[in-house]
Parts: structure tokens; C-alpha cells; sequence
């Protein structure tokens, strides 16, 4: 994803920033520790189609 479209694209919740997890191809917003994720290279950014971050693979170590 490029880090401009990154920069312009906030957390629908809480309109944070958004980390861009490259392995996974979705977005996480650690604040409201939800995981969006990115279909056809097209953010769903959508906080009912959103997975607590507890629920997802991406958890940070």
C-alpha cells in the first residue's frame, strides 16, 4: 500500500491512524484494537466488517 494513500486514510471508529500490516494485507488501528482488512487491494473500512485485533493473526509481539 502506498504511504500516501496510508496518510489519508483514518480509522472510521476513532479517526486514527492506521499501520498497514503487509504480511496479512490489512490495516491496524491499535487504539481500538481493530483489524480491517483489504480486499482486491481496496481497504474495507467498514467497523462492522472489522476484527478485534485479539481475534486476528496479526498480533505484535
Amino acid at each position: 500500500m502506498k504511504q500516501l494513500l496510508l496518510s489519508a486514510i483514518a480509522c472510521p471508529k476513532c479517526h486514527g491512524q492506521l499501520e498497514y500490516d503487509k504480511q496479512h494485507q490489512q490495516l491496524v488501528c491499535q487504539n481500538d484494537r481493530l483489524v480491517y482488512s483489504i480486499k482486491e487491494g481496496i481497504p474495507v473500512l467498514l467497523t462492522s466488517e472489522a476484527n478485534s485485533l485479539n481475534q486476528s493473526n496479526c498480533d505484535k509481539e
